[in-house]
């Protein structure tokens, strides 16, 4: 059992709220994390026909059996459920009753919000982050190395090949989450979709341009991106804007979750291919950005990055939203350049903050023009002062 960082919040919601939701990507090591924090609770899975038609059929008598609540998997396949959770634990007023899970973020939290609101925690367990496989011992000695294998327990635990399992688990998740999710007839067309996803990380979305490359309309290539983004397969980096309303309506960045996913999507079957890949600094931007986002969530905290573009092209890879922004610039390069720090720069003389920091593929902590460097494997305590909830 590795050590997850998000056991520390999720026992602590435990004391506060009935039920706790832990959801993410398939395979990231939510029923394991689950079972290893509450192993006095009753474990099931609604996988299982048998549970969910007894979950369905009867949902009183169901819930009834667990004098000290349970731990339910995949709890959006019985989605009536939810209404009788909310009765069950406004009658029995006890904290940390039922920890639910499920990896369809979409269907989940839709009956989470209508039933449980007000009496619900939210955590989202994404794959393994780089420090938690330090912690123990899963030691990788270059970034692209762990970019190409990419953060899920059985790739990192059980040494399988990355392209071979991530080939594995696109294939399953195309197959099952996105024809439960949406009825999409031409699969095909979606695997290509997913692949051209991959070939613009860390690119600005442009809808018609996919749809094009696909041969569907905008509409659909939007419909299909927010399947991708329910399953936790990609994330969109919005623009920061002192306007909240132009950071919703203005076109985002794309990322994936997981490196390895998307280096497998790119056809990319070994990492000293990522040495001369057009993608490596895309990719390389693509961890550091998500490693962010592990940070934020395993400590229960919301979201709060964005990217910043000016008119002219001005550019600043990541902005911390809080009180006083921090700007991150990331470069995949070891030898640290001036041009390094153009965009950071830039953005004090533009805006009057001065927390700065870059992000390399090298080795090197250093501090000049006032900006922190730091190495590809040692940067995440960027967010460690952020104690805000955006």
């Amino acid at each position: 059992m590795i050590e997850r960082e998000m056991a520390e919040y999720i026992k602590y919601a435990a004391t506060k709220y009935p039920v706790v939701t832990i959801t993410g990507p398939r395979q990231s090591g939510k029923t394991t994390l689950a079972k290893n924090l509450f192993p006095d609770k009753e474990y099931l899975s609604l996988e299982d026909m048998d549970m969910r038609e007894f979950a369905i059929q009867d949902p009183r008598g169901f819930l009834s059996r667990f004098t000290n609540g349970a731990v339910i998997d995949e709890a959006q396949r019985a989605p009536d459920l939810f209404s009788y959770i909310q009765t069950h634990v406004d009658k029995s007023n006890k904290v940390g009753e039922f920890i639910l899970t499920g990896s369809q973020n979409f269907l989940l939290l839709n009956k989470v919000s209508q039933s449980l609101a007000g009496r619900v925690a939210i955590a989202h367990l994404l794959p393994f982050s780089n420090c938690e496989l330090m912690q123990a011992k899963i030691i990788h000695n270059n970034p692209f190395e762990l970019i190409y294998k990419g953060f899920y327990p059985r790739v990192q635990v059980l040494n399988i090949e990355p392209h071979e399992w991530y080939g594995n688990y696109i294939a399953t998740y195309l197959e099952r989450d996105v024809r439960q999710i949406q009825n999409i007839v031409d699969i095909s067309k979606f695997r290509t979709f997913m692949k051209l996803c991959a070939g613009r990380v860390g690119q600005i979305v442009n809808f018609s341009a996919i749809g094009n490359e696909c041969g569907v309309d905008h509409s659909t290539i939007k419909a299909w991106m927010s399947v991708l983004e329910a399953s936790f397969i990609i994330y969109l980096l919005r623009p920061y804007h002192n306007n909240l309303g132009k950071r919703l309506v203005k076109q985002p960045k794309l990322y994936f979750y997981d490196t390895g996913i998307a280096s497998c999507l790119l056809g990319i079957d070994h990492p000293v291919t990522l040495d001369f890949h057009h993608m490596k600094g895309a990719l390389f931007e693509n961890y550091v950005i998500s490693e962010l986002i592990k940070e934020r969530f395993n400590k229960g905290k919301n979201n709060n990055l964005y990217f910043w573009r000016d008119h002219n092209g001005n550019e600043v890879d990541c902005i911390i939203d809080k009180m006083k922004p921090t700007a991150i610039e990331i470069k995949s390069g070891q030898t640290i350049t001036n041009d390094f720090f153009k965009g950071l720069n830039y953005w004090k003389k533009t805006t009057g903050f001065d927390d700065r920091r870059l992000v390399h593929g090298g080795n090197i902590k250093d501090s000049r023009f006032g900006v922190e460097v730091k190495p590809w494997n040692d940067f995440r305590e960027i967010c460690e002062s952020d104690s805000q909830i955006i």
